[in-house]
């Protein structure tokens, strides 16, 4: 009997979709954050009987077979990257990107990393940084005396020096796409790192045709739906305790088939 490891395998898939929701849910608030959806796929199937093998000397053929499938696996998390929504904070520094791309971060060991989190902050420096304190690229300082930055869509950053009545541009903000934003990976402290999958980054600058604009002063929202979320939640444990009972359902034939020998 089969229905043991079929039914072990389908508990252990709704155990990963319980954990990718688990996350969602736990992300609620963090700025930025696309929720992701658990992806199976079916396993190998043992064929018992052949489709179109020959039923009598005439010629008939078996229209079906019988395949019995040896349960399920997990293929793997997809993203969604749906725009969340824009929250207002008339902070200078809090960015939200309203459509597509992300901003670029330079991490300590040189690498590059990716994020739509744009709660950013000044070191002592004065750069633009994250809250961990990584450079957003391309490196913009803000001088000493500044009274007011300004950032307009197309990520040209400005600073109002103090006794001065026009701005000083400081530089201009770019942003990255990629041809496969699901490929990109999750590293945590909400940022993603290019792989394979994802493709590498194209530059752009915020406003060019198809890509997003920056809005300052705002942060954007988790795009996680909390009511959806908590539906599939009810959905996985469901199909978790099929799943049990479906294992003591065989454990119950297996010993009647025991006690019969």
């Amino acid at each position: 009997m089969k229905a043991l490891g079929i039914a072990a395998t389908g508990m252990q898939a709704q155990q990963t979709n319980v954990d990718v929701i688990a996350n969602n849910i736990a992300n609620a608030n963090t700025t930025g954050f696309k929720s992701g959806r658990a992806a199976f796929q079916d396993l190998i199937y043992q064929t018992m009987l052949e489709e179109g093998a020959l039923t009598s000397t005439e010629g008939t053929a078996r229209p079906v077979g019988l395949n019995v499938g040896l349960g399920v696996q997990g293929a793997g998390m997809v993203r969604l990257n749906t725009q969340g929504g824009l929250i207002q904070t008339e902070n200078p520094l809090d960015l939200a990107i309203e459509g597509r791309g992300y901003f670029v971060v330079n991490r300590p060991d040189g690498s590059l990393g990716y994020t739509r989190a744009g709660n950013f902050n000044l070191s002592a420096e004065g750069t633009i940084v994250t809250l961990d304190g990584h450079e957003v690229d391309p490196g913009i300082t803000i001088p000493d005396g500044t009274r007011q930055i300004t950032i307009n869509a197309e990520g040209v950053v400005m600073a109002f020096l103090e006794n001065e009545t026009t701005p000083t541009e400081l530089g201009q903000m770019t942003m990255a796409t990629f041809l496969n934003d699901a490929g990109l990976k999750p590293i945590g402290n909400n940022l993603l790192e290019e792989t394979s999958a994802s493709g590498e980054a194209t530059t752009v600058v915020p406003g060019d045709p198809g890509i997003g604009v920056i809005r300052q002063g705002s942060l954007e929202n988790s795009n996680v739906n909390i009511i959806q979320q908590i539906t599939d939640l009810i959905q996985a444990q469901r199909a978790y305790e099929m799943n049990s009972k479906s294992i003591e359902t065989a454990d119950q034939m297996l010993q009647t088939a025991n006690q019969i020998k």
